[in-house]
């Protein structure tokens, strides 16, 4: 719930801090006070746009504060912040808090964090439900009315969630076969043909690196051949310096005992000797590396032409033929034993198809059984709120198949008819704001809804109505404030009965105002040319005042005074 709003510099509020509690708060003062501006004020620190008017005169910029404090923290409000990476600890207040500049810019804190105003945006319809003038959101748009009837019917809108989820995943995977399968058929000779020459060109991944490096090879000994044939001759033959190197060191070994030069003369000779023979070595190596074979170089540089001209045909690289070939050949066999997958496939997704609509078709029955509970419940509202000319009917339309989904298949909306013998509307249709917002409480307290907003406010829901009717609006409000709801509803939901909660209510109504758990009265007062907007809670006998206030006007006559406390005595 809202626990505190803390309010700097917005219009003609300098400075206002108001805490808030559990139950029914309403909030009074003159025409022209500056209610508005609270809620002005409340809308910008949940992500409504940013207006600069709202800075007051003279300052350079203003700032709304709002703290909520939950048992537990709303799964929809978890669920947005962990997507944004933010935490908060269990217990810990969730602190909104907007910044507005004089020239318009704006920025948006969560718990000291900065964020996006669309967070706050997106996590609002958790926290704050605003009904009002000219109010579009919460009961009035028709994307929540589904979600709204399935929490007051109890019906299991999960399980054919579930099995919508099973149907679209087992046709996401028939359509892709059923694809796959005539795509594949229609590309079957030219798969034919290309799984032909490649299978006859037998590609090996690895082959392309090693056909260039013998390429390579054998072009320098082309390009090495007469060098090589030169250096060949130096060791090759009788009268190679080889062979008079080896004839001089056996010549040398027979005389070397007789000196010792002759000795050390035959070891460097004998070095000589092994340097060459391993140079020797080498060479027969080295020419044996790059032996040049003009008919095994055409052979290397045609299937290395073949293999690349390939590559380029199927838009691939070299090494990634033989898995081009694997596919087509999947492709092929899918064209061979698709017809059986598919079959299979459909099989499936007619079973998934069958088991969605069993339940979406109970779904839909359950719907309909508490259409016509709610419409009883909130027909049983109308009519001591000032309505009874008026006629709510909850409609549940079967869609057509393309427009099923994970919600069933049926449309839901609210629609009314004010005037005997006028056709049904949407709730938005309804032209009076006041005629709106008793509709939006006779629809709450026949929901008596779980889930909804964690504090609810009525702007000037008693317009234009008073006596029996503004007392009837004070008891609603006072029960839905403190959890209570239409009774009539069935044990699938009364789930909220006796759960206390969170109403706020701008009245100017003395049969509302006495209704409340908390009085709030808001003021207006000027010195010199300042005026200043302020809130003050009111103690009891203060709140008696304000209520004769409101009963006689101007002057507070005793007979006021006596039926506030009459009524207060009452509340």
């Amino acid at each position: 719930m809202l626990t505190r709003l803390a309010i700097r510099n917005i219009v003609l509020i300098e400075a206002l801090d108001l805490d808030f509690g559990r139950g029914l708060g309403v909030l009074t003062g003159e025409t022209g006070a500056g209610k508005s501006i609270l809620l002005d004020a409340l809308g910008l620190v949940i992500g409504n746009r940013a207006d600069s008017g709202l800075v007051r005169a003279g300052e350079d910029r203003a700032s709304v504060t709002a703290s909520f404090e939950f048992a537990a923290l709303p799964a929809a409000v978890r669920g947005l912040l962990d997507e944004a990476d933010l935490e908060i600890e269990p217990g810990e207040p969730l602190i909104l808090k907007r910044q507005l500049k004089a020239d318009g810019g704006s920025r948006a804190f969560l718990n000291d964090q900065p964020v996006s105003v669309a967070l706050l945006r997106e996590i609002a319809p958790a926290l704050v439900e605003i009904h009002g003038q000219h109010d579009d959101r919460g009961l009035v748009n028709p994307r929540g009315h589904r979600a709204l009837l399935d929490r007051f019917a109890g019906g299991d809108a999960a399980v054919v969630e579930a099995a919508w989820k099973t149907w679209r995943s087992a046709q996401g995977a028939l359509d892709a076969a059923r694809a796959q399968v005539a795509k594949a058929a229609e590309d079957q000779d030219l798969l034919l043909a290309h799984l032909a020459e490649l299978t006859a060109l037998a590609p090996q991944e690895g082959e392309e690196e090693e056909l260039a490096h013998a390429r390579a090879d054998m072009q320098k000994g082309e390009k090495l051949t007469d060098d090589l044939t030169a250096l060949q001759h130096l060791w090759s033959g009788s009268d190679s310096p080889l062979a008079k190197l080896r004839t001089g060191a056996r010549r040398l070994d027979r005389i070397a005992g007789e000196h010792p030069l002759l000795g050390d003369a035959l070891a460097a000779l004998d070095r000589a000797v092994i340097e060459a023979s391993e140079a020797e070595e080498k060479l027969e190596r080295a020419a044996e590396a790059l032996a040049f074979d003009p008919n095994e170089l055409d052979r290397i540089e045609t299937r290395l032409f073949d293999l690349r001209a390939a590559a380029r045909k199927q838009l691939c690289a070299v090494d990634e033929l033989p898995a081009r070939m694997r596919e087509m050949r999947e492709a092929l066999d899918a064209i061979e034993g698709g017809e059986e997958h598919v079959a299979g496939l459909e099989a499936a997704a007619q079973k998934a198809a069958l088991a969605y609509r069993k339940h979406a078709e109970a779904l839909h029955d359950v719907r309909r059984a508490a259409a016509k509970r709610l419409d009883k419940a909130v027909a049983a509202e109308l009519a001591p709120l000032k309505l009874d000319a008026a006629r709510f009917q909850t409609s549940v339309v079967k869609l057509g198949e393309d427009r099923w989904g994970a919600h069933g298949m049926d449309a839901v909306e609210f629609l009314i008819s004010t005037n005997p013998g006028a056709d049904f509307a949407p709730l938005a249709k309804i032209a009076s704001g006041g005629e709106l917002s008793r509709f939006i409480l006779a629809l709450k307290v026949a929901l008596a809804e779980e889930g909804g907003a964690a504090t609810v406010i009525f702007d000037e829901i008693d317009r234009g109505v008073g006596g029996a009717v503004a007392d009837a609006i004070g008891e609603r409000l006072a029960r839905l404030a403190n959890g209570g709801g239409n009774e009539s509803k069935g044990d699938a939901g009364r789930g909220n009965a006796g759960r206390g909660g969170q109403l706020l209510a701008v009245t100017h109504s003395p049969q509302v105002a006495a209704r409340g758990d908390r009085h709030f009265m808001i003021a207006k007062s000027s010195q010199g040319t300042v005026t200043r907007t302020s809130v003050t809670p009111l103690s009891d006998a203060e709140r008696q005042e304000e209520i004769a206030r409101m009963l006689s006007g101007a002057e507070v006559t005793e007979e006021a005074r006596a039926q506030a406390s009459r009524l207060l005595e009452r509340a």
